[in-house]
């Protein structure tokens, strides 16, 4: 059968077993974690590609992403918890729903993570060259190298992003050579974004160019646009779910947690919370300073984002100051209300803080990549460690030449919807894997237990569904393009590679601290 090979829960958490960490973290801690982590490349980024998709209702759309991601971080929780071990989802979908299934959530994860990573590099080339290059050193590069082609949603006279090619080529090396972010560091840059996003909506909101009429009309393309068009709020929401994902880099913080039952929820939906009202506030002072009404087409339904319509319009003086058309969206507000030198100083804070975006990005796929090469479903040479640096430098190179090529040549909206599409189907399957860990595994200690699963589950599974169906069509046919290379692949060698498929199943020995076989019935086909 072809769903028959589930990996025994057993030997994957014989890795963790003895390994039990000390619970030190509260609420608050977890809370600011949560921000720390979700605040980043989507509010700075993505703010003008949902303007365009929505107006004033990119609004409402931070509200609906937000409900949806409430739902999926308490499943995420439980089974974060529960499976404290190396995969993600991945590793999840593999102990409970079987190989095949958890193959499709690994290879959807990989293309979820090298995207967002390309998506956050564009984003970071747009900060860059407006204030590093533009405003501090007068510099201003040759269209043909700070934007991709027109024919793939760039700018006229675009050709390539040297910019983000350069950021994604950059942060790869560092990561092949084993540099790695400090935690103080991190801090500091979390700080430095919260901070820049404080000044911002305190300047905006008290602007005297702040005008309540900016807001009319609130939902110029309604709420639901149509399943696979990409616009109204829900379209809109679909594409800033960007902007929340790293939440659940708290679920994985459980095992440290104190009173989990009760911190976890606290940590998690009050980082999600606070975000979402952050967010809405930046939303409302760009929006209701320089406007955020969306470009529309002659059938009176919003450009595209990141489409060649859009930029063609954008290349109109008409357009040149809207805030849809801004590659660096925040700080371009502050400069237009007269705030240039605070507008430079956020741009600087964007320069400085993506490029760790990246790194985590670009660290987590290259690890599912490794964990997948380490079950036999990949080429084990995929995984080879170098002798002198200690990292997987193979697929981190290949890695990171598809990240920067993705990133020279695609806007940042199409690229964030695109990782959408990969991180909404993982997100679906982690529900599913709680639901049906819960009926075949009861017994199974859990620090923390999803309230209300019978809500949650199926509400994260609907609520994942429907903003996939609300990405642009060109978004959602990718995943199912992926995942048929993807299970070409399965059938052609992953399968029959299988270390599960072949009997032996993984382990690590903690007494000598080393990784042996054990030998297992092997499932049979």
């Amino acid at each position: 059968m072809i769903l028959d090979r589930v990996k025994p829960l057993d030997a994957i958490l014989a890795a963790a077993e003895k390994k039990s960490l000390h619970r030190s973290l509260g609420a608050l801690q977890l809370m600011l974690f949560g921000i720390g982590c979700i605040i980043g490349t989507g509010i700075f980024v993505l703010t003008a590609a949902g303007a365009q998709k929505a107006g004033p209702g990119l609004m409402l759309a931070f509200i609906i992403a937000g409900a949806v991601c409430v739902v999926a971080a308490l499943c995420y929780a439980e089974i974060a918890a529960m499976i404290p071990v190396a995969g993600s989802a991945y590793t999840y979908s593999y102990a409970t729903m079987g190989e095949l299934l958890a193959w499709t959530v690994g290879w959807a994860l990989i293309l979820e993570y090298a995207i967002a990573a390309s998506a956050v590099s564009v984003g970071w080339s747009g900060y860059f060259t407006g204030t590093i290059l533009n405003e501090f050193l007068g510099i201003h590069l040759p269209q043909w190298l700070s934007a991709g082609p027109l024919a793939l949603g760039g700018e006229p006279g675009g050709l390539i992003n040297l910019p983000a090619l350069v950021i994604a080529l950059l942060v790869t090396w560092l990561l092949m050579i084993g540099t790695s972010e400090s935690a103080k560091v991190n801090a500091v840059l979390v700080a430095i974004k919260v901070s820049a996003l404080t000044a911002f909506i305190g300047l905006t909101l008290t602007s005297a160019y702040f005008d309540p009429d900016q807001f009319n009309p609130f939902l110029p393309a309604g709420i639901f646009g149509g399943f696979g068009t990409g616009v109204g709020a829900v379209g809109a929401a679909a594409t800033i779910f960007f902007a929340y994902v790293g939440f659940d880099a708290v679920s994985t913080a459980a095992e440290e947690t104190k009173n989990p039952q009760r911190n976890v929820p606290i940590g998690l939906v009050g980082s999600l919370v606070f975000c979402t009202v952050f967010y809405i506030l930046v939303a409302a002072g760009a929006i209701g300073t320089i406007g955020g009404q969306p470009i529309m087409g002659p059938n009176g339904i919003p450009f595209p984002a990141g489409s060649e319509e859009l930029a063609r319009q954008c290349a109109l003086p008409a357009y040149s100051d809207a805030l849809v058309c801004s590659n660096e969206a925040l700080a371009h507000v502050l400069r237009q209300i007269g705030f240039s030198g605070i507008g430079n100083l956020l741009g600087v804070a964007a320069f400085l803080a993506l490029p760790s975006v990246i790194l985590v990005l670009l660290f987590a796929q290259t690890r599912i990549f490794f964990v997948m090469s380490r079950d036999g479903l990949l080429p084990e040479g995929l995984s080879k460690v170098h002798p002198k640096w200690k990292t997987p430098y193979v697929v981190t190179a290949i890695t990171g030449l598809i990240v920067a090529v993705g990133a020279a040549f695609f806007p940042v909206g199409q690229l964030a919807d695109i990782a959408n599409a990969g991180t909404l189907y993982a997100f679906l399957m982690v529900a599913l894997a709680v639901m049906l860990l819960r009926k075949s595994d009861p017994d199974r200690k859990r620090d923390f237990r999803t309230p209300m699963l019978w809500f949650v589950g199926p509400a994260t599974v609907a609520g994942c569904a429907f903003l996939f169906l609300n990405l642009p069509l060109e978004a959602m046919l990718v995943l199912p393009a992926w995942s048929a290379i993807g299970l070409v692949l399965y059938f052609g060698y992953s399968r029959r590679n299988s270390h599960l498929g072949r009997g032996v199943v993984e382990v690590v020995d903690d007494v000598a601290g080393e990784e042996t076989m054990i030998p297992i019935h092997p499932p049979k086909d």
